[in-house]
């Protein structure tokens, strides 16, 4: 068993494990808001930890460049939709505002 292929188990047991503590997250958390915040930091981290360990494994500028593509793509995409959602739930009143700590939004959005 040589160096790389004890890092990219690493890397991809590393990413499996922040992926299945996001999945727990959405199940656990008790808001939109909470369960967003699982839904997107950990699962993007996951995700890119286990991409690095698909890199490290195979290692070809042709695998490397769809992986950095794939990456690319989540980092941009994630924190908008994870925006829009929480917007939404914002203006239809989902939200537990005694979870949160400060409303930046305050009166502006509510339905109700």
């Amino acid at each position: 068993m040589n160096a790389t292929n004890v890092v990219s188990a690493i890397l991809l047991l590393a990413g499996a494990c922040f992926a299945a503590l996001g999945g727990l997250g959405l199940v656990r958390f008790p808001d939109v808001l909470t369960r967003l915040h699982a839904a997107t930091k950990p699962q993007v981290v996951g995700l890119l930890l286990i991409l690095a360990g698909v890199g490290t494994r195979f290692g070809d500028a042709t695998t490397a460049a769809q992986l950095v593509l794939v990456a690319a793509f989540q980092l941009i995409t994630v924190p908008i939709t994870a925006q829009t959602v929480g917007r939404i739930a914002c203006r239809l009143g989902e939200l537990r505002r005694d979870l949160l700590l400060r409303d930046e939004l305050g009166e502006k959005t509510r339905t109700d």
